[in-house]
C-alpha cells in the first residue's frame, strides 16, 4: 500500500508520518518511510535547493527541479519497495505540486500533471491522508520550526500567508476532486488525538 502525508507548512504531516511507521512496524509490517524532497540520494542533495532561501529559482525552474527529483525517486525508491511487498508512507508527493505549484504559483494545471505523470510514469497513492489546519496556525508553527533548525530550509516559510492561502485552497480542492484517495483530516489538537485520527483511518484501510 503507498500512503502520501499532505497539507500547508506547519501541519504536522512529517512527525505524523514517523508515528504511523513506528504504530505500523509494531504490527510486524515492513514499511518504508520517506519524504519529497530528500527521498533519494539525488533527492538529498537537490532539497537544500529547492528549500532554501538561499537559491531564487522561477516557478517553472521549481516544477522542472521537483519533477526530475520526484522521477528519481519514484524509479529508485518507491517502486522498489512496492515491488518488495513493503508499505509506504511518503511526505508529500504530487498533490504538494499541485497545490504549490499550481494553485499557489499559478502555473497551469495541465502542465504540472503532465510533469507529473511523467515524472512517475502514472504512479499515485492509494490513500493521501490531508491533515487540515488553518493556515495562520501551521505556518506560525513552521516559521517558529524553521528557526530553531539547524539548517534552514525556510523558502516557503518566508513566502506571504496570501500564498498559504492559495496552497491551502488548492489541497482543499484536491480533496473534493479525489475524495476516493484523499482524506481530510483534522489536524488541530494535541499531537497524540491526532495521530489517533489518523490512524483509525490507516487501520481501517489496512484491515486491521
Amino acid at each position: 500500500m503507498f500512503v502520501t502525508l499532505e497539507g500547508v507548512e506547519g501541519c504536522g504531516k512529517t512527525s505524523q508520518a514517523r508515528t504511523l511507521a513506528d504504530r505500523l512496524r509494531g504490527r510486524g509490517m515492513t514499511v518504508l518511510l520517506t519524504r519529497e524532497p530528500g527521498g533519494s540520494p539525488i533527492g538529498g542533495a537537490m532539497r537544500s535547493i529547492l528549500l532554501s532561501e538561499a537559491y531564487a529559482v522561477s516557478p517553472r525552474t521549481e516544477l522542472l527541479l521537483y519533477a526530475a527529483e520526484r522521477a528519481e525517486h519514484v524509479e529508485r525508491v518507491i517502486r522498489p519497495a512496492l515491488d518488495r511487498g513493503e508499505l509506504i508512507l511518503c511526505d508529500r508527493l504530487g498533490d504538494a505540486t499541485r497545490a504549490y505549484q499550481a494553485w499557489g504559483r499559478g502555473l497551469p494545471r495541465k502542465d504540472v500533471e503532465t510533469l507529473h505523470a511523467f515524472a512517475t510514469g502514472g504512479l499515485e497513492p492509494d490513500l493521501t491522508l490531508y491533515l487540515r489546519l488553518p493556515v495562520e496556525k501551521a505556518v506560525g508553527r513552521a516559521r517558529l520550526r524553521d528557526g530553531a533548525a539547524p539548517v534552514g530550509e525556510g523558502r516557503f516559510e518566508a513566502e506571504t500567508l496570501e500564498f498559504h492561502s492559495r496552497v491551502a485552497e488548492g489541497y482543499e480542492s484536491l480533496a473534493r476532486e479525489f475524495p476516493d484517495r484523499i482524506v481530510p483530516v483534522d489536524a488541530s489538537g494535541p499531537r497524540e488525538v491526532v495521530a489517533e485520527r489518523l490512524w483509525k483511518i490507516l487501520e481501517a484501510r489496512l484491515g486491521f
